[in-house]
């Protein structure tokens, strides 16, 4: 769903003005250990599958919605991997509405589905290793896509 009834009935308020939006984000591996990213229409940038909590909803719940809207995929939040915010995280999209998002990044398991565009925004779906990232639209530091043995720390930013 491109924009909900929330966010519409704000953007008809204060029009392309900046708005603070909560956000999750996943990290979603499939066996090979690659990281799946998904392009919007339109766009040549990627993004990791994403999305605005609406009101009365967990950032869980809002993650597994956003990932089966997306994606189709049904997945499990297993931990936290960062935590993002600020002036960094701005983003103009081609309507002119601005946003900055504060992004909580889970990272998550698949538990069943086949990765395919549920609700028309998505253009391509595709699975990219750690070391041949595409170029991502959100500045996330490259730590969110590292897969370390080890002691796992969330990031702050």
């Amino acid at each position: 769903m491109p924009i909900s009834e929330y966010y519409r009935d704000l953007r008809s308020k204060v029009g392309t003005d900046l708005l603070l939006i909560p956000s999750v984000a996943a990290v979603i591996r499939n066996e090979a250990e690659e990281i799946l990213f998904i392009r919007k229409g339109g766009e040549t940038l990627w993004g990791l599958p994403a999305g605005a909590v609406e009101p009365g909803e967990t950032p869980s719940r809002a993650l597994r919605r956003e990932v089966f809207e997306e994606t189709g995929l049904m997945v499990t939040p297993e931990r936290i991997i960062g935590v993002f915010g600020g002036a960094k995280y701005a983003y103009e999209y081609s309507n002119g509405d601005r946003v900055e998002y504060s992004i909580t990044v889970f990272e998550c398991s698949i538990v069943k589905g086949t990765p395919r565009s549920m609700d028309g925004e998505c253009e391509e779906l595709r699975f990219f290793s750690e070391e041949e990232l595409p170029q991502i639209a959100i500045p996330y530091p490259p730590e969110v896509f590292r897969r370390e043995s080890g002691t796992v720390k969330t990031i702050f930013e």
